[in-house]
């Protein structure tokens, strides 16, 4: 200001005042005069040039507050649109700008910088000045569609309604001119949805909507929307007040996954991962156990120890504990649970987040029921059996299935495992689905079962394998032996034969003596039965007397068969010793006279017989 009236001051006393003073001294001459005017004239045009242009380095902007000239702002108006003194609406660009006397009427600030909004934030935009926002208002009315950013200019937001306060329009990543008299900046991170997960919207506003993907006009019905419920379905939902998009509440549709940039503090976006979770129980107690060892003499050992299993960070929490058949068992479960996009908004609403759900519903819900089908019944299909606990058969032959319902036994949970997880799974899947999460599959993990409920069957079990491993050994002992035989076998081939045919003759004379013996037990009983005969008819004395002539009469005619030299010289010197005919006849000879007398005639006729050997016949 002060050179301003400088160089005016100057150049008004040689345009006006120095000519004429210096004219007694130059003669008058006019062209001395017109020069001293000029020069009065340039220093009037560089005074008035000087304050009338600025310039604005790249990256900057020139805001103006004007001093002088202009009236006083409106009560309650901070910028100034109209020229009025004060802060002023409108900025300069980069660049030079001619603008009569400006830098005297304004104080021109060149030092603010065009604002940069980084990649990955958002510009949350508070205007200081606009229209007041109306009774119940949180957030300024978004821009008009026909103005777009161009609202963010100053005198145009200021021209056409733009309202004080919290913008629902914010600055996406980039370069921006903004007069800082009328707005202030805050940098946000931009929400980014991942893929696999949806975001669930809380709106603080009633509005248009324009989040790209999901858009909507500002409702005119805002009530909560009811769900249609399943008729075939006995499950109750939990109440979840959801609302149209645009409403104030949670919106019925979520956000899929992008990055969005609105503001935050309009708009609360909570993430549902839609993928599935895998819900873990698992840790937390010791486990047991009985390890079976066979000593040298072959008896079986038993040694028990336990193992702390810890509780895994990642997990839901630790194994659950179930009591069958009076055992404390911890039980390990695996579920395998979803939600899907559509049902996130219920989620939401109804509970909170996906970790609400699990710690809040699910967890008890899968801790009450597991212990209720583990300590209670289930349906399990099974044969029918008698009293004596044998299969009941059909007419084909084949065992009668039937579903009953009985208590669970702590080893079911390795034998019958299939039916309890599905039981199991029967049970949680409703509950689950009043908080709008379906559950996929449940799988329990290695029962800790008391090993002292085990130890009788893996010791039956070892002393089986035992009892099979002494008859396979002896088996292939035996086929040592039968192999070592077969060799001696075939080295003796020969004396086996030879002695083969030993054994053949021996059972064939063995057969013919068994046959002599037949025929002469057949001659005795034939001999029995003529004796029997002569009993009936000569008496039993003369019977017996005639035997014993005819046993006498074999022993000599068999002795003369053996040595009939005997025989012969008897016969040749008998006269020498008996009479030639000797006919006696006392009591009770009877025929054995008769046949001495017979001898003696037969010795008398051949007195020199050449050979005898025997009687013709008897």
């Amino acid at each position: 200001m002060l050179g301003l009236l400088f160089w005016v001051v100057v150049g008004l006393a040689l345009l006006l005042a120095v000519p004429s003073l210096i004219a007694p001294y130059t003669g008058g001459n006019p062209v001395i005069g017109a020069a001293v005017r000029v020069v009065g004239a340039l220093f009037l045009f560089f005074g008035v040039f000087s304050t009338s242009y600025v310039h604005v380095p790249d990256g900057h902007l020139g805001q103006l507050f004007r001093v002088y000239g202009g009236g006083s702002l409106p009560e309650g108006k901070i910028v100034a649109v109209n020229g009025e003194n004060g802060p002023q609406g409108r900025i300069y660009t980069p660049g030079f700008h001619l603008d009569l006397l400006v830098n005297v009427l304004y104080a021109v600030d060149t030092s603010q910088k065009e604002e940069d909004i980084p990649a990955g934030k958002v510009g949350i935009l508070i205007a200081k000045d606009g229209v007041p926002l109306r009774a119940g208002q949180a957030f300024a009315d978004p821009f008009p569609a026909d103005f777009g950013y161009r609202m963010v200019d100053a005198e145009v937001f200021l021209k056409n309604g733009g309202q004080r306060g919290p913008q629902l329009n914010v600055l996406p990543p980039g370069k921006y001119r903004i007069n800082h008299y009328l707005w202030n900046i805050d940098l946000r991170d931009a929400k980014e949805i991942p893929a696999g997960f949806v975001g669930v919207v809380k709106s603080n506003i009633w509005a248009d909507i324009d989040f790209g993907t999901l858009q909507a006009k500002k409702p005119v019905n805002c009530e909560v929307i009811k769900r249609a419920e399943d008729p075939n379905s006995s499950v109750q939902r939990l109440a979840a007040p959801i609302v149209p998009v645009g409403c104030i509440g949670v919106w019925e549709k979520p956000l899929q996954p992008g990055k969005y940039y609105f503001n935050p503090d309009a708009f609360s976006v909570t993430e549902v991962d839609t993928r599935a979770q895998v819900w873990t129980y698992a840790g937390g107690y010791k486990r047991a156990a009985i390890s079976l060892t066979v000593d040298s003499k072959g008896e079986i050992q038993q040694v028990r120890t336990e193992q702390d299993v810890p509780t895994a960070k990642e997990n839901a929490d630790r194994a659950i504990a179930v009591k069958m058949e009076g055992w404390d068992i911890p039980l390990e479960l695996r579920a395998i649970a979803q939600v899907s996009p559509e049902d996130a908004p219920c989620v939401v609403a109804g509970v909170g987040t996906l970790k609400e759900v699990e710690d809040r519903v699910l967890t008890p819900s899968i801790r009450a029921i597991t212990r209720d089908v583990a300590g209670g019944t289930y349906e399990v299909t099974e044969a029918k059996v008698d009293e004596n606990g044998k299969p009941i058969l059909d007419r084909d032959a084949k065992p009668v299935i039937v579903t009953v319902n009985r208590p669970t036994k702590a080893l079911d949970l390795i034998n019958q495992r299939p039916l309890i997880e599905g039981e199991i799974e029967r049970r949680i899947r409703p509950e689950a689905e009043k908080s709008c999460v379906k559950i996929r599959e449940v799988r329990l993990g290695e029962p800790a079962i008391p090993p002292e409920l085990l130890v009788a069957v893996r010791r039956e079990q070892l002393a089986t394998q035992l009892a099979k491993a002494f008859i396979q050994e002896q088996a292939a002992q035996e086929k040592r032996v039968n192999s070592e035989k077969a060799k001696a076998t075939a080295d003796k081939q020969g004396d086996l034969v030879s002695s083969e045919i030993g054994v053949q003759r021996s059972v064939l004379n063995a057969q013919a003596a068994r046959n002599e013996g037949q025929g002469e037990r057949d001659k005795l009983t034939m001999i029995a039965e003529g004796q029997k005969q002569q009993k009936e008819v000569l008496g039993t004395d003369a019977t017996v007397r005639l035997r014993q002539f005819e046993l006498a009469l074999d022993k000599v005619f068999g002795f003369a068969d053996k040595h009939p030299q005997v025989l012969t010289t008897a016969l040749a010197n008998a006269q020498k010793f008996v009479p030639n005919i000797q006919v006696g006849a006392s009591e009770g000879s009877g025929i054995g006279g008769l046949l001495t007398a017979l001898l003696g005639q037969a010795l008398s006729t051949n007195t020199t017989p050449a050979a005898i050997t025997g009687p013709s016949s008897r």
